[in-house]
C-alpha cells in the first residue's frame, strides 16, 4: 500500500518525522506555499494539486494520512476520487473545521505587523521533543503568517458533514483526548457517520498528538493497515 502523509495548517512534511521513520516506504508532501509556490485557497484546490503530483501508478492502493487540514484533504479526495484510495487516516481532523474568528484576527494582525506566527497562534509544542519542536517552529516561520492564514481560511470553509456517509473506504480517526482544536467529538462523529470507520483516542494527547506520542499513533496506524492486509513496514 502507498502511504502518503499530508501536514496541517502552516505545517510541513517535517511534522511527520516519527511516522516517516516508522514507515520507511511512506512519504510526505509539502503543500503549495510551504514554503514554495502560492498556497491553495480551498481544500478542493489542495486535492487537485495533490492528485497532479501523484504518478499514475501511485493512484492505486493509496492510503492518505492527514493532520487537521491534511485530514480534510484526505476526506475531500475520498469524495472526489473514491476509486483511487484504499483507505484514509485522519489525525486531529474532522468533517467540518471551523476556525475561531480570534485565530484569524490574530493572524491578520500578525501579517500586518510582520510578527511571529507562533506568537499569534500560541502554537503548543510543549509536549513535543525540543529538537523536533525547533524544526517545526522554524519551518512554520519560513512558511509565514500569510500561508498559515490561507490554510486556516480554507479549513474554516470546509464542511462535508452531510457527505461523509458517502465514503465507503476504510477510515481511521486518531485524536488526542485533550485536543481542543479538533476535539474527540469530531472523530466520533465520523465513526457514526461513515460505514467503515474506527476511532483511536490517545490519552493526554493534544492537537499535535502524532509528534507528542508517536509510538501510540504509529501503533494505531500499523494495526489499521494490518487489518487491511497492507504490506506497509511497521514501526522500527
Amino acid at each position: 500500500m502507498n502511504l502518503l502523509f499530508i501536514h496541517g495548517s502552516g505545517g510541513s512534511r517535517e511534522s511527520w518525522h516519527y511516522q516517516l521513520r516508522a514507515f520507511p516506504d511512506a512519504r510526505a508532501v509539502n503543500l503549495p506555499g510551504h514554503p514554495e509556490g502560492e498556497p491553495c485557497t480551498s481544500i478542493a484546490e489542495c486535492v487537485e494539486w495533490l492528485r497532479d503530483q501523484l504518478a499514475e501508478g501511485e493512484r492505486k492502493d493509496l492510503a492518505l494520512a492527514g493532520h487537521s487540514l491534511g485530514g480534510a484533504v484526505a476526506l475531500q479526495y475520498a469524495l472526489s476520487y473514491p476509486d483511487e484510495l484504499a483507505a484514509i487516516i485522519l489525525i486531529g481532523s474532522g468533517a467540518r473545521l471551523r476556525v475561531h474568528p480570534q485565530y484569524l484576527e490574530q493572524l491578520e494582525a500578525a501579517l500586518e505587523a510582520g510578527s511571529d506566527v507562533d506568537e499569534a497562534l500560541n502554537v503548543g509544542y510543549e509536549l513535543v521533543d525540543p529538537k523536533l519542536a525547533e524544526v517545526l517552529q522554524r519551518r512554520r516561520a519560513e512558511n509565514g503568517a500569510a500561508v498559515t492564514l490561507a490554510d486556516l481560511r480554507a479549513c474554516d470553509r470546509f464542511d462535508v458533514m452531510d457527505r461523509v456517509g458517502e465514503i465507503r473506504i476504510p477510515m481511521l480517526a486518531v485524536c488526542g483526548s485533550d485536543d481542543i482544536m479538533t476535539p474527540p467529538k469530531y472523530s466520533l462523529y465520523l465513526a457514526d457517520a461513515m460505514p467503515d470507520a474506527r476511532v483511536t483516542i490517545i490519552p493526554s494527547g493534544t492537537h499535535m498528538v502524532f509528534a507528542e506520542q508517536p509510538d501510540a499513533v504509529n501503533r494505531a496506524i500499523l494495526e489499521f493497515l494490518s487489518e487491511l492486509g497492507s504490506e506497509a513496514s511497521g514501526p522500527r
